[in-house]
C-alpha cells in the first residue's frame, strides 16, 4: 500500500513540482499544471498521461490503474489504486504524467532514459 508521504515524495521529486490543495485532494504540479492529485479518503490517486501512455499503463491490470470516467478518461486522466499499486508502477506511471504537463526542458532528463 502506498501512503500519502510516499506518493508525496515522489512527485516532489521532480524539478519544480509544488504540493497544492485542489478541492478535497492534494495536487501535484508543474507550471501552474496538475499532473497528479491524491485522494487520502479513498487512497487514490489520479494523473494526467497522453492517451498513448494511459492505454499501455491500463493494459497492466485494470482492478490497479485505469482511465477516469466519463470525458476525463479520454482526455489521459487515469486512476491509480494505490492499495494494490507497487512503488516501481507507482513511480514509472507519476514519471510519465510529469512528462506529460511540464516543458520540455524539465522532462528531457526522463525522456532520455
Amino acid at each position: 500500500m502506498i501512503s500519502l508521504e510516499v506518493f508525496r515524495k515522489i512527485a516532489l521529486s521532480f524539478p519544480e513540482s509544488v504540493e497544492l490543495p485542489h478541492f478535497e485532494k492534494q495536487s501535484f504540479r508543474v507550471n501552474k499544471k496538475i499532473f497528479a492529485t491524491h485522494d487520502l479518503k479513498y487512497n487514490r490517486a489520479v494523473v494526467k498521461l497522453s492517451m498513448i501512455d494511459q492505454s499501455v499503463f491500463t493494459s497492466f491490470d485494470k482492478s490497479i490503474i485505469y482511465p477516469a470516467t466519463g470525458n476525463w478518461g479520454k482526455q489521459g486522466w487515469t486512476v491509480i489504486e494505490l492499495k494494490k499499486v507497487k512503488k516501481d508502477l507507482l513511480s514509472d506511471v507519476l514519471t510519465n504524467a510529469y512528462c506529460t504537463v511540464t516543458p520540455k526542458r524539465l522532462s528531457q532528463k526522463y525522456l532520455q532514459k
